[in-house]
């Protein structure tokens, strides 16, 4: 027993704040959902898939969606047809294609598609 005890080096005991002991034991004892990201993204893919179905059947577009530029809505603006984009002042667009007269095809953050007046729109 006495030779154990001389050999053994004292160090002094670091205190840690209880708040900090608790936060840090419950982050411990918490099971990580790794998979809980991939399915939200994987549902938010499927619904992505769905606008982009209705998009290609109600403005019969057949070729790549690709994105032209980008925009942001000048003012709100409801839409009057089913064919019409939805804007809120200051949301940001993607523009996909120029259609005739003075509307272009936009698709919004929710992937939603539609047309939108040129005039509501600020290019950078």
């Amino acid at each position: 027993r006495g030779k154990d005890e001389k050999n053994k080096i004292w160090m002094p005991k670091l205190w840690m704040a209880k708040e900090y002991k608790d936060k840090r034991k419950s982050i411990d004892d918490t099971e990580r959902n790794i998979f809980r990201f991939k399915k939200s993204s994987e549902e938010k893919s499927k619904k992505m898939e769905k606008e982009e179905k209705i998009f290609r059947e109600t403005f019969m577009f057949t070729g790549e969606i690709r994105v032209i530029a980008r925009a942001t809505a000048g003012c709100s603006v409801p839409s009057q047809r089913r064919a019409d984009l939805p804007v809120t002042a200051g949301e940001q667009l993607d523009v996909i294609a120029t259609a005739q007269g003075h509307a272009a095809i936009c698709r919004n953050a929710q992937g939603r598609y539609g047309y939108v007046l040129v005039e509501h729109l600020n290019f950078r």
